[in-house]
């Protein structure tokens, strides 16, 4: 079974689908659990895209060294999966400030109740980045993108040296 993953289309095969895999449980829990996802949540889906479509091209006939070429690229995509998800863990800790998009217009006491209700009548809905909407164990959906994608980083650099060995 492992002889079936290291060669270059197994392996970006294995990669387009872990990549596709991980980005339905994301659509799944926003559109069959309810879950609104914050801005951050979204750009934590963009690595997973491009892994999907670095996978597709590693699985192409092409030259050897391309293919380790877009191996390593989607292992550089999930690198950085990892950092986005590392950051939105931080803003959920309240270690840092999020994006200016991720929170809500402020409402102040001192407010008529004309500004209170042209504010809330104006604002579009904002899903805060710094709220965690769902957790298990303790470990919100960023912490478990982060420990995933951190992961698929080094398996995907893994995968990546035992194709250019082939």
């Amino acid at each position: 079974m492992t002889d079936r993953l290291t060669t270059p289309t197994g392996a970006g095969l294995l990669i387009a689908l872990i990549s596709a895999s991980v980005l339905g449980t994301a659509l799944a829990s926003q559109y069959f659990g309810g879950l609104e996802p914050c801005q951050l949540c979204l750009y934590q889906r963009v690595p997973y895209v491009i892994t999907i479509c670095l996978g597709l091209l590693a699985a192409l006939p092409l030259p050897g060294g391309l293919r380790t070429a877009f191996l390593l690229f989607a292992a550089l995509a999930f690198a950085a999966g990892a950092a986005i998800a590392g950051f939105h863990v931080g803003v959920e800790q309240k270690w840092w400030e999020g994006l200016p998009g991720c929170s809500s217009p402020a409402f102040s006491t001192d407010m008529s109740l004309d500004e209170l209700k042209d504010a809330i009548m104006g604002r579009e809905k904002v899903v805060p980045c710094d709220e965690v909407a769902w957790s298990l164990f303790g470990i919100s959906m960023a912490g478990y993108n982060f420990l995933v994608s951190l992961f698929l980083a080094g398996f995907t650099l893994w995968l990546a040296g035992r194709v250019s060995r082939r």
